[in-house]
């Protein structure tokens, strides 16, 4: 279990193209790594900076303030620099979405849109106050808005007037709670064909019957349909749950920071369980449309942490499951776990890993359409820990992220912590690999 995967073989999980190093230590634990490819750049942020490098490792921007992007927000989104960051490349538009909250006496959700192809130009900016405190806010490209989740009093989806906001004009939002859930995740576009015409964009959230109710260990599916004509005709509708196959909910328990292994002087790391992980990745193939997701549980109710990933697919009707995998192959932990799927349909699960010996590494596994449903390859590594995190309240970073390159629709793209030598200052790791099968 500690030694470093070995090189895959055809059709198998590829070695990485190569991988280079993201931002470092920022005085912030934990980082919450999270970035995003597009056609010529790759963005990185933590909490509370952002970076661009061209596509072969080379940095244009040092880390910067995120609060400081362009020429500053302004107001509370200017003053505060609080974190909790997003970068999305938004494919249907050629456009930049970097975002943070800011905590005042009025809480803010800050989203700059970039307003050319180039992350390194100008941005619009804007300021969204929130009811409460927007916590872990979560974005996502859709045609007719740039959608949001937050915990904030129990699930909150918001969508933001994206037409106006690619055009630096003054934009409106519209906003949803749902008191006693789950936090959820909106879908975000991967690719250049939009979703159809009109159609809502789906939420979910992931539910174990034991602790929330209900019958059955499930997904819940919503769908936010914004009218931004008249906002009140509005609507945010849970539409369909599916079942899963039954999962024990959280590892170690509900918010129990103390939690995954590491070698000795090693603290324990949170599992972050407790939410879907980010992206909820969505594809329109035009035969049918389909989402991928992940989340952390406990694998054998003795507080190991694997992976559940499922794929939902729609033709005409109703999202159904089309297949689900639980990637635990041995007795590793693995968690905070980012899910994508190319142009071709096949499918990249990063993720961090970590046990008594094996110091926390960054790992991924994939699967090729044509492998039997709901299985991955043998993982392959991003690059192996040489240290592990101590005196820093359990707190793993609270998310990571895969995404796919829109120069080819093939080469995946991830970034996620680790550590090189012991103690709170983490790094973070860029890198690329490609499944030889997908055409371009």
């Amino acid at each position: 279990d500690v030694a470093a995967p070995s090189p895959q073989g055809p059709g198998q999980t590829p070695n990485p193209l190569f991988t280079f190093a993201g931002i470092s230590y920022t005085g912030s634990v934990p980082p919450d790594t999270i970035g995003d490819v597009g056609p010529d750049h790759y963005v990185q942020a933590v909490n509370v900076k952002f970076a661009i490098w061209d596509k072969s490792g080379v940095q244009l921007k040092a880390p910067t303030n995120i609060n400081t992007l362009g020429s500053g927000f302004g107001g509370v989104c200017q003053t505060h620099n609080d974190g909790d960051p997003v970068v999305l490349y938004d494919s249907l538009a050629d456009r930049w979405v970097v975002a943070q909250f800011a905590l005042a006496a009025q809480n803010y959700i800050c989203v700059a849109v970039s307003q050319t192809a180039d992350p390194l130009g100008a941005y619009h900016r804007y300021a969204f106050q929130t009811v409460g405190f927007p916590d872990y806010p979560k974005l996502a490209v859709w045609g007719d808005a740039y959608y949001a989740s937050t915990n904030e009093n129990g699930a909150s989806a918001y969508a933001f007037e994206r037409a106006d906001m690619l055009n630096g004009q003054p934009a409106s939002s519209v906003r949803f709670n749902v008191a006693n859930s789950n936090f959820m995740l909106p879908a975000d576009v991967d690719g250049s064909t939009a979703p159809p015409t009109g159609a809502p964009n789906p939420f979910y959230t992931f539910t174990d019957s034991s602790y929330w109710g209900g019958a059955n260990d499930r997904l819940e599916i919503y769908e936010f349909h914004v009218d931004w004509t008249t906002p009140a005709n509005s609507t945010f509708t849970n539409v369909t749950d599916l079942t899963l196959t039954p999962f024990t909910y959280t590892v170690c328990g509900y918010f129990n920071f103390s939690c995954i292994r590491q070698p000795s002087p090693g603290e324990r790391l949170d599992a972050i369980s407790e939410w879907p992980m980010h992206r909820w990745a969505y594809r329109n193939f035009g035969t049918h449309q389909s989402l991928v997701g992940n989340f952390a549980f406990d694998v054998n109710n003795n507080n190991r942490s694997g992976i559940r990933w499922y794929e939902l697919r729609k033709t005409t009707g109703a999202w159904a499951l089309y297949q689900e995998g639980t990637h635990s192959p041995n007795n590793l932990a693995r968690w905070v776990g980012s899910i994508a799927m190319d142009g071709d349909g096949n499918i990249a699960l990063g993720y961090s890993v970590s046990s008594r010996q094996l110091r926390p590494a960054i790992r991924y596994a994939t699967r090729l359409t044509t492998d039997p449903l709901g299985t991955l390859q043998a993982e392959a590594s991003l690059i192996e820990g040489t240290g592990v995190q101590r005196f820093s309240s359990n707190r793993w970073g609270d998310y990571s992220a895969m995404g796919v390159d829109p120069a080819d629709d093939c080469t995946f793209w991830y970034t996620n912590e680790y550590y090189v030598s012991n103690g709170t200052n983490w790094q973070t790791r860029i890198g690329a690999f490609v499944l030889p099968e997908c055409a371009p």
